[in-house]
């Protein structure tokens, strides 16, 4: 099916006019796609029963390479299309062969096609370049010779090359569509080919520069201006393999020096109290009679910037880049100035806005600078601290538990910005995601008074995710008590009475969520559960959450609560749990059905527990320990003893010896009446153990089943000629015996000499 798809494509790709091409192209690269496994096909599979195929793929190669020298913008729109499809399909059996396709795509960049077609050749580029990376082959015949002029084709979309006394710089050119999707390509390639980007470093980085610190947002729009942060930030991979780690190092230190030198300007309303662990950082002293300004360039080669704003402007890219270079990869391994980064966020949370606008404690204002540039620089501080806990949020997550040494710190520094401008909900928002990562950290080893501080924090959160209680322009009626004095009453609102839907509209309006403030907080309010120890959280702030992820209907946040309850303590009242509410509202769900009705059955791992037993398995192992069977009762009597038994004595189990695993059936031996006494010979007194009497058929008892017993038999059999034993008294063994045991039965024949050989004494 896929071969006749392929000639399908092959035969309207070459039968359709050249102006109908762009309507069917979208179906043709569909159709494409459906035959990659046989574009991706090896050539050593293509016999002679796939000739066809072959000349069918020889045949849209070359028509494609045909429509890229096309006159018509249509058939150069077509090819770039397909050229990609078919790439995407064929991988490396359709890339060893498209060198020319490639230099073709190349110098479409050049030719006055439309915006929609260069743009698709960047894309289609960019693509090629991405696969090759993988085959040194391919990187060695296509991407080496052609990505340096895809490079210097891209960049003059962007920008024109301007003269200068140190060398040749970029400038770019205004309004040019093209700024955006260059930079994503050049911020893709250059990862995976920095030695090919090394000669175009400088020019990147003064086009970078001007973009960056472009004061004109008319121009580039923030979205690119973030990419060309981004591949400001990447440069550095660009140096030298021995220079990698310096050239990032250095790349931060111009970063933070440039952020305190326009620190200078913008702080210069207040006399700071900061002041810096860093004794090479030496403050600038700023001209008070001009405006403010940083005539540039700075350490990153930024332009200069004039005003308040522009300058805020300035300290919010710095600070973007600086968490760029402590979030994204490296080149080599580098250490991130992290003492730098803590003393230079602390010089700007240390100033906040104050309460009434005019005074605060802890902040003096400098009098030699009016109210009008002081009152500009309290609204341009909360952009200032977003920055701030944004950067602190980046180290966090990249750090994780090696910033445990200082977590501390840095929630002091969340905490006193967040109570300084509680009144700005993105504020409030960067503080939660800073927190929400922080607390998980540092959540189980926080003090009692640091938790205390959070407890602001905690209560703003449930303030935000609570919905608003009502409009005030409803309780339109005053009581005589709060009326003010002179009979001046404040003037109620008709609007609100002779449109009832325009009060509702409202209500509706202010009760519309704000995603990102509610996520963070919900996110914090779990961490808080979660991580810090329930035993701290004052009984107050605990109810408030509970309450609050109720009426939110937050089923993490109540699991979160459910699994970690107020322990008992001594002095207060049981606490009381939240699951029924959670069962009301979420009784479907898995994780609430596992919670409140587990069941898993108990795990038994012991052998004995088990109730699953192979039953031929458990006879092959009674089997194994059967080493001894009793003989018939005939055979016993018939048959003479080799040795002499007596009635064993059985004795405790010692602390060392196993005992006989409970599941086991245990039989007990009794003492026999009659025992068999010993034959006529010469023997010494011997000691045996564990030796079992036997009197009657039994059943095979096994090893394991027998009782551990200790037996002690002595025989006294001693011969006339033997005067030792004459002279030993007969009562040692005869006192060790017991008082109760039986007679021995003597199966031989009363003789006068056995009676003189054996002296009894009672």
């Amino acid at each position: 099916m896929t071969s006749t798809t392929l000639r399908a494509v092959t035969h309207r790709l070459t039968t359709t006019p050249v102006d109908q091409l762009p309507s069917i192209a979208s179906f043709l690269a569909t159709s494409l796609s459906d035959c990659a496994a046989l574009l991706s096909a090896p050539q050593a599979q293509k016999g002679k029963s796939e000739s066809d195929n072959a000349v069918q793929i020889h045949k849209l190669k070359t028509r494609l390479a045909s429509l890229l020298q096309d006159r018509t913008i249509e058939g150069r729109w077509t090819a770039v299309v397909l050229v990609k499809a078919t790439v995407e399909a064929g991988r490396w059996e359709i890339l060893r062969g498209y060198e020319p396709i490639v230099r073709g795509l190349i110098s479409i960049l050049a030719k006055p096609d439309p915006i929609s077609t260069r743009k698709m050749c960047i894309i289609t580029l960019t693509r090629i370049f991405h696969l090759t990376y993988q085959y040194p082959t391919l990187v060695r015949e296509i991407t080496t010779p052609q990505l340096p002029g895809f490079i210097t084709a891209a960049l003059n979309l962007v920008s024109v090359i301007t003269k200068t006394s140190s060398g040749s710089t970029r400038k770019p050119k205004p309004n040019t569509a093209f700024m955006e999707i260059v930079l994503c390509a050049l911020l893709e390639l250059i990862p995976r080919h920095p030695t090919i980007f090394r000669p175009f470093g400088s020019q990147l980085r003064t086009l970078l520069a001007e973009v960056v610190g472009s004061s004109s947002p008319a121009y580039f729009p923030e979205h690119v201006v973030d990419v060309a942060e981004q591949l400001l930030v990447s440069l550095h991979k660009c140096a030298p393999k021995d220079k990698a780690g310096s050239g990032w190092n250095d790349d931060c230190r111009s970063t933070i020096l440039s952020i305190h030198r326009t620190t200078d300007q913008i702080y210069r309303a207040v006399v700071e109290q900061w002041e810096s662990v860093d004794t090479t950082l030496v403050p600038t002293r700023p001209n008070y009679s001009q405006e403010m300004s940083d005539k540039g360039p700075d350490g990153l080669g930024l332009p200069g910037w004039t005003g308040l704003h522009s300058g805020v402007d300035r300290l919010v890219v710095l600070l973007k880049i600086l968490s760029g270079f402590v979030s994204s990869p490296s080149a080599a391994a580098v250490a991130i100035p992290l003492g730098s980064i803590l003393d230079l966020t602390s010089r700007l949370t240390s100033v906040t806005v104050p309460l009434n606008g005019e005074s605060q404690t802890g902040i003096q204002f400098n009098q030699e600078i009016g109210r009008e540039e002081r009152e500009g620089l309290w609204m341009e501080l909360p952009r200032i601290h977003i920055a701030c806990m944004d950067l602190l949020s980046d180290v966090v997550s990249v750090l994780e538990t090696s910033a445990t040494s200082v977590a501390q710190t840095i929630l002091e520094q969340a905490v006193w910005t967040f109570r300084g401008e509680t009144f700005s909900k993105d504020v409030r928002s960067a503080v939660y995601a800073l927190l929400r990562s922080l607390v998980p950290l540092n959540g189980p080893a926080m003090s009692k008074q640091s938790v205390a501080s959070l407890a602001t924090v905690v209560r703003s959160c449930c303030h935000d995710l609570l919905p608003p209680t009502g409009d005030s322009s409803a309780n339109s009626g005053l009581d005589s008590k709060t009326k003010p004095k002179g009979g001046q009453g404040t003037t109620a609102n008709a609007d609100a009475f002779l449109n009832p839907e325009l009060q509702k509209s409202r209500q509706a309006q202010s009760a519309t969520p704000f995603l990102d403030l509610q996520q963070n907080a919900s996110g914090l309010l779990q961490a808080v559960l979660v991580s810090i120890p329930a035993e701290l959280v004052p009984p107050s702030t605990r109810a408030e959450i509970d309450r609050t992820i109720i009426l939110t209907s937050d089923k993490d946040a109540m699991l979160a609560s459910v699994l970690n309850p107020v322990p008992a303590i001594k002095g207060r009242g049981a606490g009381s749990s939240i699951i029924p509410f959670l069962v009301r509202t979420y009784g479907e769900q898995m994780e609430v059905e596992a919670l409140i009705r587990p069941r898993m059955p108990v795990l038994m791992t012991a052998p004995e527990l088990d109730a699953y037993v192979d039953e031929d398995q458990e006879e092959d192992e009674e089997m194994a320990d059967n080493v001894y069977t009793a003989p018939p009762a005939s055979d016993f009597m018939k048959q003479p003893l080799s040795m002499p038994l007596q009635t064993p004595k059985v004795e405790q189990p010692k602390a060392a010896d196993p005992l006989p695993a409970f599941h086991k059936r245990t039989f007990t031996e009794e003492s026999t009446a009659q025992e068999q006494a010993s034959q006529k010979q010469d023997t010494k007194k011997a000691r045996f153990e564990e030796v079992t009497p036997v009197s009657q058929p039994a059943p095979a008892i096994t090893q394991a089943e027998a009782p551990r017993v200790s037996v002690q038999v002595t025989t006294t059999t001693t011969s006339a000629n033997d005067p030792a034993v004459a002279s030993q008294p007969a009562a040692a063994g005869a006192d060790d015996e017991s008082d109760d045991e039986m007679p021995t039965l003597n199966m031989d024949s009363d003789t006068d000499e056995e009676d003189d050989d054996v002296t009894m004494e009672g």
